[in-house]
């Protein structure tokens, strides 16, 4: 039987969705058992994620890809992860006030999230939260990342098409050669296209993935260049999200598994390193081992079989 929250999301329920949402970015411990109760009815939306460094202009984009998606007749999901308040510990910048157009419309739902500190462009709870939304009935779920550099890869163990979003002016013509940046894109769009040196950052990628070396039926990411303040080159992204969308219906199973395979790991450590704290060692005795290893009294490969043997209640060899 499932719980009453969980029946409201898998009803669309907008007020439920948020307060699903809530709980499992509060890490609420009734979140595991709604996630358990969806996760059979996911699977089903197609996740776009859409990273770059901060000011290129990725939430205008978002708005605008919502509002050409939104033309399809397709319903949407929007993530948007923020920096943390260092005050309240929420998101700060609040993606949704520059969405606010979408504000009335039933078919897209908008949620800001903190980092809370988690690193790699993404909140720890980003991908329960899709889950929610995919379960929802949700065709589309966009995920924009928080925007701190080539750090951002978890978007590619969580998107099923990546949109990396770089803007001319900023140094980008260096930080696109970054390999970070170029193994993740899916799709390049060059935004603020109007200005001076745009033409020279497209060159620039341009250059970096004829270096790259593609089989006859591998995807080769394109490079648009958006004017999202204005719309221009939307429709364009579109159209090439589609593309990608086609030509890896084949490998996105593969996708998808690794996606999970990755999630697993996440959800295995975070839960045994609770264990660890809760319910093997003493109050402070993870800083205290810290500490020992900070003054080089004790080596991190010991302590971490250490911790191990301990945990497994017998010796750990590695």
């Amino acid at each position: 039987m499932t719980p009453p929250l969980a029946d409201r999301v898998l009803a669309g329920d907008p007020r439920a969705i948020a307060r699903a949402i809530s709980l499992i970015e509060d890490e609420d411990p009734s979140s595991g058992d709604l996630v358990r109760a969806i996760f059979g009815r996911t699977g089903r939306a197609y996740l776009i994620g859409v990273t770059g460094p901060p000011g290129a202009g990725k939430s205008t984009l978002v708005d605008r890809l919502t509002f050409e998606l939104r033309k399809t007749g397709v319903t949407l999901g929007v993530i948007a992860v923020d920096p943390t308040s260092p005050f309240s510990g929420g998101a700060v910048l609040g993606d949704r006030l520059r969405m606010q157009a979408h504000a009335q419309d039933e078919g897209v739902f908008i949620r800001s999230m903190a980092t809370r500190g988690h690193l790699g462009g993404l909140a720890r709870a980003t991908g329960d939260a899709a889950l929610v939304l995919d379960a929802a009935g949700k065709d589309i779920i966009i995920i924009e990342t928080v925007g701190v550099g080539q750090d951002e890869v978890d978007i590619i163990r969580t998107a099923d098409v990546s949109i990396v979003t770089l803007v001319p002016g900023t140094g980008d013509e260096v930080q696109a050669l970054k390999a970070g940046i170029m193994e993740i894109a899916d799709i390049f769009v060059v935004n603020k296209s109007d200005r001076e040196g745009a033409d020279r950052l497209v060159s620039a990628v341009e250059a970096n993935l004829a270096l790259q070396t593609y089989g006859e039926d591998e995807w080769r990411p394109p490079i648009l260049k958006t004017m999202a303040t204005a719309g221009k080159g939307v429709a364009e992204l579109v159209d090439a999200i589609q593309r990608f969308r086609e030509h890896s219906a084949r490998t996105q199973a593969a996708r998808r598994r690794t996606r999970s395979e990755y999630r697993l790991r996440e959800l295995i450590s975070q839960r045994f390193m609770d264990h660890l704290e809760r319910d093997v060692l003493a109050p402070n005795e993870l800083t205290a081992i810290v500490d020992r290893i900070a003054e080089r009294k004790l080596d991190p490969y010991t302590a971490a079989s250490d911790l191990l043997a301990r945990a497994a209640g017998g010796a750990v060899r590695r």
